[in-house]
């Protein structure tokens, strides 16, 4: 049964559709694992035991009677600690929100368990979701799984490691500036970040709403397809006949490539290789439009993010790590003029943008422009971890302003992702899918 942790999300669901998998005996595998991992409390806040076993009960039953709720019914996965569950702690990462117990699950946890997914419990993350590294001095810091010295990015740090080390089918991040694309990266996982109001945001603790986005980190393209369907309560797009024969990608040279270091540099320009040979007409494109754009990044996102958290936080600042206080502080010196011009000439921005790229069925990019850093080299030099911490999100937070979604992929090197960006997620799962193939 081990080898079941190892699985997809969609073959998991498969053998308990044939009959080969009883979700009872899937779910005790995991629970199992996780009380046996020596990363088990660097990884998950707090496990749901009664729920998952009682939700694999129902599960098991339904596919006795061939009455399955969804291709992923009996599945388990893990959820970031700042969607609400019922009943269970909800802590965002953070000693200001210590004790907050909702008294109901965040619609996208309603959605899913209605499809029959099973909850494991919550994943650490960084304090509120403001960090790219997945350091967290305060309450835990995931391993990265290729390197159990260094970050594992963030801030869905727990998310993407209770999949890596085996300890969910998959798990649900968030993503404001990258914080489902990059720990995806780093673990070598599938990370989705979806549009902005593609999924609901009813019940998730908010950092900054008009960027904030759901999305899943799983072992597959097909994974993060049923997943998306799974909390939307719709049905998932077909991934059937995807080729890149013809398909239409540009490099996006302005912004993403600044910076870029030798590893994450070569495995682009391999990937890039390997999806010419299958077929993609690729081109690279310069895009004023972003650079405008990512000098815009400061005055939209820490003045919202203070905005929501301010009263919290004053009240109580030594319960935050230091740096993190500071990357909230410093949205308090920006004026409500500046940030409405910005917000008035980003639309625009975003709309020159969406001309540009019309011509083309996905942008593409190195996921994350940097290797994870130790984990003792950005908690002992604070400007290292600001500027490591900036060139992490480099890349992502271009979609998250562009109001984009996203799909990194593994390229076959260690913690090395390939993303691609467009307003579809339908559009890029297909792509997605083909490019598995290609990079296989």
């Amino acid at each position: 049964m081990d080898e079941w942790l190892w699985a997809s999300a969609a073959d998991l669901g498969r053998g308990i559709e044939v009959g080969n998998i009883d979700p009872v005996d899937l779910t005790e595998t995991y629970l199992t694992a996780i009380s046996a991992h020596e990363f088990t409390d660097l990884i998950y806040a707090r496990t749901t035991e009664d729920r998952a076993q009682t939700e694999a009960k129902a599960a098991s039953e339904r596919a006795k009677l061939g009455l399955r709720r969804s291709p992923l019914d009996g599945v388990p996965i893990s959820w970031k600690d700042l969607y609400d569950t019922a009943g269970v702690g909800t802590e965002a990462g953070s000693q200001l929100l210590a004790g907050r117990v909702p008294d109901r699950d965040a619609s996208v946890i309603q959605a899913a368990t209605d499809a029959g997914l099973i909850c494991l419990g919550k994943t650490h993350m960084t304090e509120l979701a403001f960090s790219g590294l997945g350091l967290n001095p305060m309450t835990a810091s995931p391993p990265c799984v290729n390197d159990l010295e260094a970050v594992s990015g963030g801030s869905s740090s727990g998310a993407a490691t209770s999949v890596a080390f085996g300890l969910a089918a998959a798990g649900i991040g968030s993503d404001t500036g990258g914080s489902v694309r990059a720990p995806a990266a780093w673990n070598d996982l599938v990370g989705l970040k979806t549009a902005p109001g593609r999924l609901s945001l009813d019940g998730v603790v908010p950092l900054c709403a008009r960027f904030d986005t759901v999305g899943p980190l799983c072992r597959t393209v097909e994974d993060a397809a049923l997943l998306l369907a799974a909390m939307e309560g719709g049905k998932a797009a077909s991934l059937d006949g995807a080729t890149l024969d013809g398909t239409r990608l540009a490099i996006l040279k302005t912004s993403a490539f600044d910076n870029l270091r030798e590893g994450p540099g070569s495995a682009f320009d391999s990937s890039v290789q390997n999806l010419k040979a299958a077929g993609a007409v690729v081109e690279e494109i310069e895009l004023a439009c972003v650079s405008e754009a990512m000098a815009l990044a400061g005055v939209l996102f820490a003045p919202e993010a203070y905005g929501t958290w301010k009263t919290e936080i004053e009240a109580n600042p030594d319960a935050m790590y230091p740096l993190v206080l500071a990357r909230f502080r410093g949205g308090a010196s920006i004026s409500a003029a500046d940030y409405v011009a910005a917000w008035q000439r980003l639309d625009r921005l975003r709309a020159a943008y969406a001309n540009e790229t019309s011509g083309y069925d996905a942008v593409i990019l190195p996921s994350v422009p940097i290797l994870p850093p130790k984990q003792s080299a950005v908690t002992e030099d604070d400007d290292l971890f600001v500027s490591e911490n900036l060139l992490t999100l480099q890349n992502t937070r271009i979609g998250n302003l562009m109001g984009l979604a996203g799909l990194t992929l593994p390229t076959g090197v260690p913690s090395c992702g390939i993303l691609f960006q467009g307003p579809s997620e339908e559009r890029l799962l297909r792509i997605g899918a083909a490019v598995e193939a290609a990079l296989a």
